[in-house]
């Protein structure tokens, strides 16, 4: 089975001894501070200990004024390198690759988190909830010092034993923010036109190229087109972003549309998936990853046929720890939501965590 050999990363030629990932997730684990928590610990060491390829971090902030909520990982500071490298070391312990995804909020970097109002591309209001929040224009200062903040959080990963970082422009978080027509609406050198509303992403990876060593990965996390709140990105120019980064040095292209196997809803009635036009698109030296609804060792041979080289799975890793080991008998019935309480427990989830997926309708069941 395909999705079970090994994969070698050809730019840096790092290996991974199967096409499985980790998808990163939220999970409201570590501590205020941003130092690691043993239940995030626990939580990722288990599934590189069940056999995931790779494992990526949830979305660890480069700067205490980029956290998006509590409770989340942080790599914005020496005093969090000790359990960076405990967590990098566990992983390891296991033969899994250790990815940190590295991320700034921007409009979604709540004060109440951070101390900070939040800024973006452009000034707007954002509506959460029943409240309004005022966003602020960043300055150029502000776009320098976050810059800045990337390229040290990847050196970070490196001190602390990490084989690559992801830049997570997907999910309305900042990066996505200046990528969009709808919260960029700047007229500088920063917004505008394609090249200039990219300009933050591509500045980040070449500043981080230019400092790692050439065996360290760095890859991107990218939405293909709208969904949700999460507006203004053209499918069309996401493939022209993705081929422009992997020839500026990307190691991979993480494509994350919800749904792996879906067709772009620009071009919904041809006959070709979202994950083939980036296939397409890229070069081959560059891998494409994919997550969205892969429950079954079906789905995911599926979307490696259709031209991702890895899958990532999110809310099946959660409730199928031994996803795996499970997938290498197609007869095995797979288990599906709603999780039990006490299987999330035993699947090494925190309390915070399982509070956190009762949000997701019929993920746990009560």
């Amino acid at each position: 089975m395909k999705l079970l050999t090994p994969f070698t990363f050809p730019k840096s030629g790092l290996r991974s001894i199967n096409r499985i990932a980790l998808a990163p997730l939220t999970n409201l684990q570590s501590n205020d501070d941003g130092t690691l928590g043993e239940d995030e610990y626990k939580w990722l060491t288990r599934r590189a200990k069940e056999g995931f390829g790779i494992i990526i971090t949830c979305a660890a902030h480069v700067s205490k004024e980029g956290q998006g909520w509590h409770g989340e990982l942080g790599i914005f500071d020496d005093t969090q390198l000790e359990g960076l490298k405990r967590l990098a070391q566990g992983i390891h312990e296991h033969h899994s690759l250790a990815i940190v995804q590295i991320f700034h909020g921007g409009a979604k970097s709540p004060e109440d988190v951070t101390g900070l109002p939040p800024w973006s591309a452009s000034a707007y209001e954002m509506k959460t909830g029943s409240k309004i929040i005022n966003v602020r224009q960043g300055t150029n200062e502000d776009i320098s010092l976050t810059i800045r903040a990337f390229v040290d959080a990847a050196y970070r990963a490196i001190r602390a034993g990490f084989d690559g970082v992801e830049l997570h422009g997907a999910h309305g978080y900042l990066l996505h923010q200046f990528m969009s027509t709808v919260t960029n609406s700047r007229t500088d050198e920063w917004g505008g036109n394609f090249e200039n509303r990219t300009k933050l992403v591509r500045t980040i990876l070449n500043n981080i190229k230019a400092k790692v060593p050439s065996g360290f990965i760095v890859g991107i996390r990218l939405s293909p087109e709208d969904k949700y709140t999460f507006q203004g990105i053209d499918f069309d120019e996401s493939l022209e972003l993705a081929r422009i980064l992997s020839e500026e040095g990307a190691d991979y292209i993480h494509v994350s549309p919800w749904d792996a196997l879906k067709r772009p809803d620009k071009y919904a009635n041809k006959d070709k998936t979202l994950i083939t036009y980036f296939r397409e698109a890229v070069p081959i030296n560059t891998p494409i990853l994919v997550a969205g609804e892969i429950w079954t060792g079906q789905n995911a041979n599926k979307a490696l046929d259709l031209g991702a080289d890895i899958v990532a799975l999110g809310r099946a890793a959660i409730g199928i720890p031994n996803w795996p080991s499970l997938v290498q008998n197609q007869d095995t019935p797979m288990p599906s939501p709603p999780f039990t309480i006490q299987q999330l427990r035993d699947a090494d989830l925190g309390e915070h965590f399982i509070d956190y997926m009762k949000r997701w309708k019929g993920f746990v069941s009560e």
